[in-house]
């Protein structure tokens, strides 16, 4: 018989490794908490026209990266819908905004996500077909002060400031502006006429993107592309003076807040709802494909999906370039000993050694429990792999209330009274 497996381009996330995932989400729940968003949980599929009129029919992710299926009708009465399983989520947060009246009461919307997202790439290191993203958006009508480029600056403040808190260093922040909706179709013109005369001698997907989606251009990756990319027009000169200003008014504030950033003329973002502000956190220590995370502006995405105007600006995180971050600089995730191991010295002791393990988890304390059936060795050989002390329960432990401790990293030996065990095994930094 077949021996079954995980789906290529899906993974199990197993311990230690799923200990640095739960950091890295508690540590963003606590740092978005600080900045009052509260948490927004989506379906994980939605409606295919979502996508296909929110991140744009000719995006890569819409032509060719989704999981989409027909939803037969189950009855007469009931018409075949086609769903999507989501490959992002922004779309699906601005659909729950509209459809919950969220702009109703005036005020500014600030919502984050932590969930998985879907998309039919080909799978490669840090890129899964099934990953997880952490999220957030700041939307609301613009009497809420949704434009504002203060929201910018605040959202990038903000990631500056949960990147350092997880101890990620040498992270650089790029920015640029693509514009308003009228200021992007005439710098469209112009970077299709001039992509007619050297599209031909780039990569095929430059090829495809030059005639209808001519942005993308710009974020090849391709070595051989970027000297070509280099001679294209930039979208900075074909600007409005409305979107210099905010563009300016963004980059004024970031340095008041001492946020270091450069400017990326080239830094686009490959969904149609993009406005104005983008930007982009890379690192160095992922290789060719540096981006950490990364967002913009989208002024018009409400209206695309039949709501009322409401500016907003977010961003995705891609937690696997997170993990791989963090391991390459502090090593891979080793398993967390547990505050001690509890021993009871005969099968008799069994049930005393839960008491005593209930009694310290209820201190807040990491806590395993051996069995009385093994020998005393095995006590200690186990104990030694998954905690930093052992406690040994014998009959005359239980009745004195005297516990053997041993620290297995000093070799010492105590005995130390029932009530002020708990104290006695708790970490250093406690």
């Amino acid at each position: 018989m077949t021996t079954l497996k995980a789906v290529r381009g899906t993974r199990d996330l197993l311990p230690p490794e799923t200990e640095l995932w739960n950091r890295i989400e508690s540590t963003a729940r606590a740092v978005f908490r600080r900045y009052n968003f509260g948490e927004i949980r989506t379906p994980i599929f939605e409606d295919t026209q979502l996508f296909a009129r929110g991140v744009g029919e000719e995006t890569d992710i819409v032509s060719k990266e989704m999981f989409t299926w027909e939803d037969r009708a189950r009855a007469q009465s009931e018409k075949a819908q086609s769903l999507t399983l989501r490959p992002e989520n922004t779309a699906g947060v601005v659909r729950a905004f509209i459809e919950h009246g969220l702009g109703e009461s005036g005020m500014l919307q600030k919502l984050y996500y932590i969930g998985p997202q879907f998309r039919r790439e080909r799978p490669q290191r840090g890129r899964y077909r099934q990953f997880t993203q952490i999220g957030a958006e700041v939307i609301g009508p613009p009497s809420s002060g949704s434009e504002s480029p203060l929201r910018d600056a605040e959202v990038l403040e903000m990631l500056a400031t949960y990147l350092d808190k997880l101890g990620i260093t040498g992270w650089t922040l790029l920015i640029n502006s693509v514009g308003t909706a009228s200021d992007r179709p005439r710098y469209i013109a112009v970077l299709k006429e001039a992509l007619r005369a050297v599209a031909p001698q780039m990569c095929g997907d430059c090829q495809r993107r030059a005639e209808t989606n001519p942005l993308r251009v710009l974020d090849c990756k391709v070595p051989e592309d970027q000297p070509i990319i280099e001679t294209l027009p930039r979208i900075a000169d074909y600007l409005d003076d409305e979107s210099n200003a905010h563009f300016a008014a963004v980059r004024e504030a970031l340095d008041a807040c001492g946020v270091a950033y450069e400017i990326s003329h080239r830094l686009v973002r490959g969904f149609d709802y993009y406005t104005r502000t983008t930007f982009e956190f890379q690192h160095g220590g992922l290789g060719a494909q540096n981006a950490l995370l990364g967002g913009g502006r989208y002024d018009g995405l409400s209206e695309i999906i039949g709501g009322q105007k409401a500016p907003g600006i977010g961003f995705a995180i891609g937690e696997d370039r997170l993990v791989l971050t963090l391991q390459a600089s502090a090593g891979h995730a080793s398993p967390t000993l547990a505050d001690a191991y509890i021993a009871p010295l005969g099968g008799m002791l069994n049930a005393p050694a839960l008491v005593l393990a209930r009694e310290l988890r209820r201190d807040g304390l990491r806590i395993e429990v051996g069995d009385g059936s093994f020998r005393i060795k095995k006590s200690f050989e186990t104990g030694d792999k998954l905690a930093r002390n052992i406690v040994l329960l014998g009959e005359h432990e239980l009745q004195s209330g005297m516990l053997t401790v041993k620290n297995f990293a000093s070799g010492e030996q105590t005995k130390v009274a029932r009530e002020q065990l708990a104290a006695a095994l708790a970490p250093p930094h406690e």
